[in-house]
């Protein structure tokens, strides 16, 4: 199990990045960290890998404590890799050597098949001999990534691990990338503001907002409660609305996903400005009250004209 228990961290003891960070994360689970840029995710995950001492409280990867630079004389730790954003590749040499690069020379054709498994699987086998400064920033990602899973860590550290990658290959990238993982039996921890990156594939989502933990939960537990703007932003689209609007006796305003929302005979009159065409649907933006509300809806609707909106 990967602990991390009252952690603390701040370059200033009086400017704290990250505050009473507690998470706990079962062998074998994916836990995806979200929050917008800024709010202490990458810090995090340098905490737990070594690369920084924490402040404040200590950090467990099956009863063997993490630590950092004060007590290692290289930071990391043996049974987790780490993906940063910047890659770690070398840039003069080809992608197959960048791959293989702390795979032992010992068994060589064991070492060449690992590589071409690994080529395969982040969809680079035919670009093993090319030197990776001639890669684009997309297909550097895909090396770093097949690098961090050469030696198979125990535990897998990614932060962003697709924002270079092209949306058409980034789908079938998650997917390969989470399946592996998962048949390998690897905790991973995943950093990112992407909801696609999580939603289908984490076990549990922590909610990540300057520098503290402010929800926890299943995708679908967090990605329904609609609680906290905050949260609710972070993995979708969402409406804030009067609550007066829909009956309720209430000052706030509530907030709903267009899916929850759909035209109707009866209802809240608004007039419709444009259509957005996703393919499975169209969202219908429509203004009330000089609201901008959106909604989901099957077919465009004609702009400018007067529709009703009511709650599915």
């Amino acid at each position: 199990m990967l602990i991390v228990k009252g952690v603390d961290f701040g370059y200033e003891p009086s400017r704290l990045i990250l505050k009473n960070i507690s998470l706990e994360l079962k062998k074998g689970s994916v836990l995806g960290l979200m929050g917008e840029s800024g709010s202490g995710k990458s810090t995090l995950l340098r905490i737990m890998y070594g690369l920084l001492d924490a402040t404040k409280g200590h950090l467990y990867w099956d009863g063997t404590e993490i630590l950092g630079p004060k007590y290692h004389l290289i930071p990391g730790m043996p049974f987790m890799k780490y993906l940063a954003q910047d890659f770690d590749l070398m840039p003069y040499t080809s992608v197959e050597e960048n791959i293989g690069q702390f795979l032992s020379n010992i068994h060589k054709a064991a070492k060449q098949d690992r590589v071409e498994e690994l080529l395969n699987l982040v969809d680079m086998s035919e670009f093993a001999k090319t030197k990776v400064k001639l890669l684009s920033g997309g297909q550097m990602q895909r090396v770093a990534l097949a690098k961090a899973l050469a030696l198979e860590p125990q535990v897998l550290l990614l932060d962003e691990p697709f924002s270079h990658i092209d949306h058409f290959r980034k789908n079938e990238l998650r997917r390969s990338l989470f399946a592996y993982v998962r048949k390998k039996k690897m905790t991973v921890v995943i950093a990112t503001h992407h909801i696609d990156d999580v939603l289908a594939f984490a076990d549990e989502i922590a909610v990540v907002k300057d520098g503290a933990i402010m929800a926890t939960g299943t995708p679908k537990i967090l990605y329904e409660d609609m609680r906290s703007l905050y949260v609710a932003r972070l993995l979708g689209e969402v409406n804030v609305l009067p609550a007066h609007w829909f009956g309720i006796d209430e000052k706030e305003d509530i907030y709903l996903r267009p899916q929850q929302l759909k035209i109707s005979a009866k209802g809240i009159t608004g007039r419709v400005k444009k259509n957005y065409y996703l393919g499975t649907h169209y969202v219908i933006e429509v203004i009330i009250e000089e609201r901008t509300v959106y909604v989901n809806n099957a077919e465009p609707l004609i702009e400018d004209t007067f529709i009703c909106i009511t709650v599915v």
